[in-house]
């Protein structure tokens, strides 16, 4: 029988079709429905636990995997952007641990100097004596210094970001607040307590011993070295260029919570304001802990570790070693800065990374959650 051409085409294709549809239900062909993917299975469960946005990303040698969900912005539906940049939040202190242990590593500097040696006069006050705290207690959290980030109205109500959000802080001002308010404990390698103001003062010694600014150091050192083009250190520039997600914070009881996006993250120079992404900071923890950063004694130095009964961990020089569920452990960081909350690390061979973000400020859910994705994807072996 003679078809025109279209109608004859179009018989062909549903023939086709029809073929592959019987051979699927009959079992004569090989086809198989697609697995899920894991990673975007743990990324739903973060989502489901109320995060705005979710985004994650693991690599290997060999792969790298992405997931995201949720969206960009709250009221739309503009997805998570694929490669977009957060503030990465206390994630910077291995930054700024890297750079000092890199100037111990140069002689330019000790860990077993006091911070009196550098800064002069500047740790003293209500019992604070910077003459009998060193700087591996700044970096290790052993100096009994005070948390100034409680002191922060930016980072504590809606009220107070509206009314600080573009406000600058210096270093010296900051200390100078936190020595206000006496020791949590003298310094002890026994005792632990997590202290911003610790990793401020790193910054602060960075700059005493170089004479050159901790941004610029650790782009020196770290941003360029790596080609991680997407991290940068903003000092007092309060927005986020390139493709990102709105943040979010002070969630109310009615679902409703404050666009934090913006912010002049001056109050956190050494201790949170680094700005990157998931992809960057898989390069940073790989080159890390694979020895491209530290010689092996400074890399020691980082990874040997004391109780750090606060979080549940334990740390040491700006990493935190976290046990995983399929035994043996990880090194990484958990970051948060006002709307977005990371957390991320690698195998101790840095081969396996995984790093996951979210923007907006999650219950204790949305944290467990990115904690059992990282612990499950660094767990996970590819075949």
């Amino acid at each position: 029988m003679h078809v025109p051409g279209r109608r004859r085409r179009d018989l062909l294709v549903l023939s086709s079709l029809g073929a592959v549809l019987f051979a699927t239900s009959t079992g004569t062909a090989a086809a198989k429905l697609p697995q899920a993917d894991p990673l975007q299975q743990q990324v739903d469960a973060v989502h489901d636990t109320g995060a705005v946005g979710v985004s994650a990303e693991v690599t290997s040698p060999d792969t790298r995997d992405i997931a995201r969900a949720g969206t960009a912005e709250r009221g739309t539906r503009r997805q998570m952007p694929l490669n977009g940049r957060f503030r990465i939040g206390s994630a910077t202190k291995t930054f700024t641990a890297t750079v000092v242990l890199q100037l111990a590593g140069e002689g330019r500097m000790s860990l077993e100097d006091t911070v009196e040696r550098w800064l002069p006069g500047v740790v003293q006050g209500n019992g604070n004596d910077g003459s009998q705290i060193t700087v591996r207690q700044l970096l290790q959290h052993t100096s009994g210094i005070r948390d100034i980030g409680p002191e922060i109205p930016a980072l504590k109500s809606a009220d107070g970001y509206r009314a600080e959000r573009f406000r600058t802080y210096t270093p010296e001002e900051l200390v100078g607040l936190a020595m206000q308010l006496p020791p949590k404990f003298f310094p002890d390698d026994e005792q632990w307590s997590y202290s911003n103001t610790n990793y401020i003062l790193a910054a602060m010694i960075t700059q005493k011993v170089t004479g050159r600014s901790w941004a610029q150091e650790v782009n020196d050192r770290i941003i360029r070295p790596l080609g991680l083009r997407d991290t940068s250190t903003p000092g007092t520039f309060p927005f986020i260029l390139g493709p990102h997600a709105q943040g979010y914070a002070f969630s109310t009881g009615t679902g409703t919570s404050t666009d934090v996006t913006v912010l002049n993250s001056s109050m956190a120079v050494g201790s949170g304001s680094v700005i990157s992404t998931a992809h960057d900071l898989n390069r940073f923890y790989a080159a890390l802990l694979g020895g491209r950063l530290l010689a092996p004694a400074q890399l020691d130095e980082m990874t040997t570790t004391v109780n750090a009964p606060e979080l549940h961990v334990r740390y040491g020089l700006g990493l935190a070693e976290i046990p995983l569920s399929c035994g043996g452990s990880y090194f990484g960081h958990r970051g948060e800065l006002l709307g977005y909350i990371a957390w991320g690390g690698a195998t101790r061979d840095g081969t396996r990374t995984a790093v996951v973000y979210v923007s907006s400020d999650g219950s204790q859910g949305t944290q467990q959650a990115m904690i059992t994705l990282v612990d499950q994807e660094l767990c996970r072996t590819r075949s």
